[in-house]
C-alpha cells in the first residue's frame, strides 16, 4: 500500500489533491475519500520511494471508433464530405449538427475540425468539389465527341451518370444556397449554352438560355424519384433525357408555338 505521502513526495504534498486522485482512479488505483490513502495492486518494496513517471494510459471513451488503417488525407476528406452530404440530404442542412456528422462519418469532433472549420465550411466544400468534378468531366466528355448533337448528348450523359452516383450531393446542391461557387457554376452553365448554340444555331439566345435551365431541371430533379439500382440504369436514363430534349428542342417540328401564336 502506498500512503498519500508516498505520492505526495513527487508533488510536494502529504495528501493527494482532487485532480491527482481522479487520474489515479482512472488508471486503476483506489484513493480514499480524504486523499490520504492510495491503494496499489502491486506492492512496492518497503522503504522505497516511487517518483511520478510518465506512462501511456489507455482509457476507453464513448467517442472511440473501431481501429482502421489511416487513409490518405484526400480519401478521408472525401469520406467526410460524402457522409455530410448524405446527412444534409436526409435531415436538411439547418437541422444537422456537427455531432450528427461525427456519428455518420465515424470521426471524432476533433478529427472533423482538422478538415473543416464547421458545418458551413463542409457545405461549401461539398458544393465546390461537386461542381469542380462535374465540370472537368463534362469538358472531357464533350471533347471526345464529334458533331454538335453528339457533344450535347455526351454532356447530358455525363451529368446524369455523375449525379446518379452522387444523389445526396445533387439534392444538397439543389436545395441549399451556393457558397463561393458562383464562378464555376457559371462556367458550367456557359458550357451547356455553347453546346446548345452549336446544336441549334437558329434559336434565339434567350431561348437557348431558357432551354439550358429546362434541361438542368429535367436532370437535377431525378433525386426525387430515380433509383440508380432500379430497372433503368443511369446511362439508359441519360439517353432517355437526351432523346426527349434533342427531339423537342434541337429537332423541333416545323410548326412551333411562339408567344401563343402558331407559325
Amino acid at each position: 500500500m502506498l500512503t498519500a505521502r508516498d505520492w505526495g513526495w513527487a508533488i510536494g504534498s502529504d495528501t493527494v489533491d482532487v485532480g491527482v486522485a481522479g487520474i489515479l482512479r482512472g488508471i486503476g488505483y483506489r484513493v480514499s475519500g480524504t486523499g490520504s490513502r492510495v491503494v496499489q495492486t502491486r506492492h512496492p518494496v518497503p522503504g522505497t520511494r516511487y517518483p511520478c513517471r510518465a506512462r501511456t494510459v489507455y482509457i476507453a471513451s464513448d467517442f472511440e471508433q473501431p481501429f482502421e488503417p489511416m487513409r490518405p488525407y484526400d480519401e478521408r476528406l472525401d469520406h467526410l464530405l460524402a457522409q455530410a452530404a448524405r446527412v444534409f440530404a436526409e435531415k436538411g442542412y439547418h437541422s444537422t449538427t456537427m455531432r450528427d456528422l461525427a456519428a455518420a462519418s465515424g470521426m471524432s469532433l476533433a478529427g472533423m475540425y482538422y478538415y473543416t472549420r464547421g458545418k458551413e465550411d463542409l457545405l461549401a466544400l461539398i458544393q465546390e468539389r461537386c461542381f469542380t468534378r462535374v465540370l472537368a468531366g463534362a469538358e472531357q466528355a464533350v471533347a471526345a465527341a464529334t458533331d454538335p448533337a453528339e457533344r450535347l448528348q455526351a454532356f447530358i450523359r455525363h451529368h446524369v451518370t455523375f449525379f446518379a452516383g452522387h444523389m445526396a450531393e445533387m439534392k444538397v446542391l439543389s436545395h441549399e444556397p451556393a457558397h463561393g461557387v458562383t464562378a464555376i457554376k457559371r462556367r458550367y452553365v456557359d458550357l451547356l449554352e455553347k453546346l446548345l448554340k452549336d446544336a441549334a444555331p437558329d434559336e434565339a439566345a434567350v431561348d437557348r438560355s431558357a432551354a439550358a435551365y429546362v434541361l438542368f431541371g429535367m436532370m437535377n430533379w431525378i433525386y426525387n424519384w430515380y433509383d440508380p439500382a432500379g430497372e433503368i440504369d443511369p446511362r439508359r436514363l441519360a439517353d432517355l433525357i437526351a432523346g426527349i430534349f434533342l427531339g423537342g428542342f434541337v429537332e423541333a417540328p416545323e410548326e412551333k408555338v411562339t408567344h401563343g401564336h402558331a407559325h
